[in-house]
């Protein structure tokens, strides 16, 4: 394990660690690094969208490699994906993840997630049943099979409007899966209404939801009912609640890779291996 240069303490430009120029050469050159078999990204952050037009693509599709992240880097994952067919993992980071939430969980709550991370980062065979927890809610029933595509709600809906839009086709039949950090309930609101207008929610086959963190003004407007006032009468199963984002210790969700969601049963299972030798 090694650390990339930009996590340098004292490292600072804004609210990053330099230009977007700058991280990007740090991540073309990570990509194109045969040694580097992973990236695990240190912290969300709001960068991504600066360094967009400077991947180099050509690298991921030469060499696919994970990248673990969740937050700014699901943009990441959502790009990379519909330009490369690259899985991402929209799960846990470096410092708030593996170093922050992962301490103060039970043992045993570690110990099985860091058993799923490994499974999920080398196994070839699919890992089937997702750990479910009593958090988890049924908020419409159904069961479908479909590719998980998502992240965080903000920038599945900013990215539409940029020239590396994810391809509406992605969503046919796609498990959408979301979460959101802080803001307003009536953002996340405006947020679903967004892909509502795009199509995405007229092409989905279901939809998992995180567990909401410092969002203002769900004791008046309830995440669920909200989530449902948007889908109206597309009759798509939702389960709500679930351990992905900011609000805790991550179950890994890699985009691209088909599940199972069975809402009533409240179960998420992944039918596909996420790696291959």
């Amino acid at each position: 394990m090694r650390r990339a240069p930009l996590l340098q303490v004292g490292r600072q430009r804004w609210w990053s660690a330099a230009a977007p120029a700058e991280i990007a050469a740090e991540l073309n050159g990570l990509l194109r690094d045969p040694e580097v078999r992973a990236i695990v990204a240190s912290d969300g952050g709001q960068t991504v969208f600066g360094y967009l037009d400077l991947i180099d693509f050509e690298a991921i599709r030469a060499d696919p490699k994970p990248i673990l992240g969740y937050s700014d880097i699901s943009l990441l994952h959502l790009v990379l994906h519909a330009r490369t067919g690259l899985v991402g993992f929209h799960a846990d980071m470096a410092v708030p993840g593996f170093g922050g939430h992962w301490q103060a969980a039970p043992a045993a709550r570690r110990a099985e997630l860091e058993k799923l991370y490994a499974r999920l980062l080398t196994d070839t065979a699919a890992i089937g049943a997702l750990p479910a927890s009593p958090s988890w809610e049924c908020w419409r029933p159904g069961r479908v099979q479909g590719p998980l595509i998502g992240g965080v709600i903000n920038r599945i809906a900013l990215v539409q409007a940029t020239p590396f839009a994810v391809p509406l086709e992605r969503f046919d039949g796609a498990v959408l899966f979301w979460e959101e950090l802080g803001g307003h309930a009536s953002y996340v609101w405006s947020y679903l209404q967004v892909m509502r207008h795009s199509g995405i929610l007229d092409r989905i086959a279901g939809m998992v939801v995180g567990i909401p963190r410092d969002i203002a003004g769900l004791d008046e407007s309830p995440l669920a009912e909200i989530v449902l006032d948007v889908l109206g009468d597309r009759d798509i199963p939702v389960l709500g609640n679930v351990e992905i984002g900011h609000a805790g210790p991550n179950l890994p969700m890699p985009v691209g890779i088909r599940a199972d969601l069975d809402a009533q049963q409240r179960t998420l299972s992944l039918l596909d291996p996420a790696v291959a030798r």
